[in-house]
């Protein structure tokens, strides 16, 4: 009987338990349990796996340091779960890399330095807070010293071919003096003079076995990083159509030894916009030239067969005058 009357009282207990559980709770709180329960169980973030190898311009990174694995691991983490930008890295270096690789190879620059632009710019026309510009970042001092030209009309760091010219040179030049390319990519980061500092002040001259600072420090890796993903995106959960990808451009040159009153009229003398004449000389920074020096300039027009991709016909022409060029006009003077 007692036994009876115990298994009756747990019943009930248990009854009074289970009543409060349920009116605690809510549907607010169910449906949370439910959402949190299929989060876990549908969306997983993975560490990656690294490649057993690298190198840099043929120059073997030690991958045995412990260092090494952890600074190269977390560019690798960065930017394959930075999955927006590494994508657009992507889609940009498909239209771009066509036109530096040509150069590197022309100034026999390593081909993996095409990474330092995307590291350095996006492969994009940028202007840093310090006022570097363009794909390679160059300041002005720097632009001028290796050749290109910086003005208030025309500025080549804005010019992709130019500017990887100048690149080519100072890589080369930083080269001789540190005796690696992978010293020559850091000192793109530090300048020459900051990385001669620590190799005179550390007694050493591997890139490798210097301390620097963060952003010194990560630079390299951020550029292997790059190097890894583009290379093997699949492996790292990129997937993509070749149409996604954006088209390298195509142009015909039409050479400008004159000074221009007004882009905008020599570009619709050209059946093409102002925006379209920007976009593919993005180193011209004014609406006109002077061109005092009578230098020849190489400006890039749209083949015709692309002309529909660039410029929508227009329906209301604006009244301009009958020529851009201006050879006895005031601003050739």
């Amino acid at each position: 009987m007692k036994n009876h009357y115990f298994k009756l009282a747990f019943i009930l207990f248990a009854g009074i338990v289970l009543i409060n559980f349920l009116q605690s709770s809510t549907p607010e709180t169910q449906d949370e349990k439910v959402y949190q329960d299929y989060f876990n169980k549908n969306y997983h973030i993975y560490a990656l796996n690294h490649p057993e190898r690298l190198d840099f311009a043929g120059e073997e990174v030690p991958l045995q340091l412990e260092d090494v694995r952890e600074r190269f691991d977390r560019e690798l983490h960065v930017n394959a779960y930075w999955q927006s930008n590494t994508l657009f890295y992507l889609k940009r270096a498909n239209k771009w890399f066509p036109v530096i690789e040509p150069v590197l190879k022309e100034n026999n620059v390593p081909d993996d330095f095409k990474y330092l632009a995307l590291v350095e710019s996006g492969l994009l026309q940028v202007v840093s807070p310090a006022g570097a510009r363009g794909f390679w970042q160059f300041r002005e001092s720097a632009a001028t010293e290796f050749g290109l030209e910086v003005s208030k009309e025309v500025d080549e760091r804005y010019h992709v071919e130019k500017a990887t010219e100048a690149a080519c040179k100072y890589l080369k030049k930083a080269k001789e003096k540190f005796g690696s390319w992978t010293m020559a990519a850091a000192s793109y980061n530090v300048g020459m003079r900051g990385l001669q500092n620590q190799v005179d002040r550390q007694k050493e001259d591997y890139y490798h076995n210097l301390l620097l600072n963060e952003e010194t420090s990560r630079y390299v890796f951020r550029i292997l990083a790059a190097k890894e993903i583009l290379s093997h995106p699949g492996t790292y959960g990129f997937h993509y159509r070749d149409e996604h990808l954006y088209k390298p451009l195509r142009f015909q040159i039409i050479e400008v030894d004159t000074a221009v009153k007004d882009w905008a009229v020599f570009a619709q003398d050209l059946g093409i916009n102002y925006k379209t004449l920007k976009l593919l000389n993005p180193w011209l920074r004014q609406s006109y030239l002077y061109n005092r020096d009578k230098k020849t300039y190489e400006i890039k027009v749209p083949v015709e067969d692309d002309l529909a991709k660039f410029v929508l016909p227009r329906k209301n022409k604006v009244q301009t005058q009958t020529s851009a060029t201006a050879p006895n006009d005031s601003l050739s003077h």
